[in-house]
């Protein structure tokens, strides 16, 4: 008989179980697990635990019952906003002046970068860098200050140009038309240099072989921005791009509620200042909920969509 019948079978090990995988990952990695947790706890305690407050959006809130004895009335609060023209209106404030930012403000920091790359005076392009990031780091209510003090109809410097070119001095700040130009342009001045960051460091990480080959094979500067740098940070954009279009909702409140009054309501209310005025000022919780809630849902179904296309038609996508 073949000595290959005596041979015994090899045995199979037992699958390992998720749980015990798990725990394994715990013991192996549990100082990077500690070093998250007070960002978890954050999280649960700031971003979570509050979404137990969204009920008052369906109910008839009362602040001596309480949320949990508060009576139920259904989408009553999201039939009585969407009767109500004050809220319509902060909508399209809102689409309005977001759309407006995008379409401006979005390319703005891009071409920052694409220009801060082609610098090659070290000195001049950190000084400018720096000249550039530093309205990010400047509270908005001083940035407010400095927009009202530069538009003020008497010594503001516009309006002194204007009158030195023979022009009549514009109440800027009052006049609803000329609202949404100077808050799109004061938010591209403070946010494009701080979010330029984000597309030099995409720049950074394209590999230097093939600016060195389009050289060699004569390609100018600028035929190597289109043809190499703008191709590599293409992720980049669109990423920031699905980003920027799930805050696209999200206007600046603190900016808008330090610019406008009631003589530009009709194009400076946003969703935002409607909550604002409808919740801590009028006391109407349940109804500023319900509109908080609905500007959520919309945003989370503009990414979702955003998201979606970009995966179909590009390939890249945040999930």
């Amino acid at each position: 008989m073949s000595d290959a019948s005596h041979i015994k079978p090899a045995t199979k090990t037992a699958p390992i179980s998720r749980g015990a995988r798990i725990v394994d990952v715990l013991k192996r990695d549990w100082q990077l697990y500690v070093m998250l947790l007070p960002t978890i706890i954050w999280l649960l305690l700031f971003l979570y635990k509050p979404m137990y407050g969204l009920q008052i959006a369906f109910k008839d809130y009362s602040v001596f019952r309480g949320i949990a004895n508060s009576p139920w009335v259904g989408f009553e609060h999201f039939e009585t906003l969407f009767n109500n023209d004050q809220f319509i209106r902060a909508i399209r404030n809102t689409v309005v002046i977001s759309f407006w930012s995008l379409l401006i403000g979005f390319p703005v920091p891009i071409l920052l970068a694409l220009l801060f790359n082609e610098v090659l005076n070290q000195k001049f392009k950190k000084t400018t860098q720096t000249i550039v990031y530093l309205p990010h780091f400047i509270s908005s209510v001083i940035i407010a200050g400095i927009v009202i003090a530069a538009f003020a109809p008497s010594a503001g410097i516009v309006n002194t140009a204007i009158r030195a070119l023979g022009g009549d001095a514009i109440y800027f700040l009052t006049k609803p038309e000329w609202f949404r130009p100077i808050f799109i342009g004061t938010g591209i001045w403070q946010e494009a240099g701080f979010q330029s960051i984000v597309y030099l460091a995409a720049i950074a990480g394209v590999s230097p072989t093939l600016y060195e080959s389009a050289v060699v094979d004569g390609a100018s500067r600028w035929q190597m921005m289109w043809k190499i740098t703008i191709p590599s940070i293409l992720p980049t954009i669109i990423i920031m791009l699905i980003i920027r279009i799930g805050n696209i909702l999200e206007v600046s409140f603190e900016m808008i509620i330090l610019l406008y009054q009631p003589a530009t309501y009709e194009t400076a209310d946003v969703v935002n200042t409607f909550i604002y005025r409808q919740g801590l000022q009028g006391g109407q919780y349940d109804l500023a909920a319900a509109a908080g809630l609905f500007n959520a849902v919309m945003a989370f179904t503009l990414v979702m969509a955003a998201n979606a296309l970009s995966k179909r038609y590009s390939r890249t996508s945040l999930w």
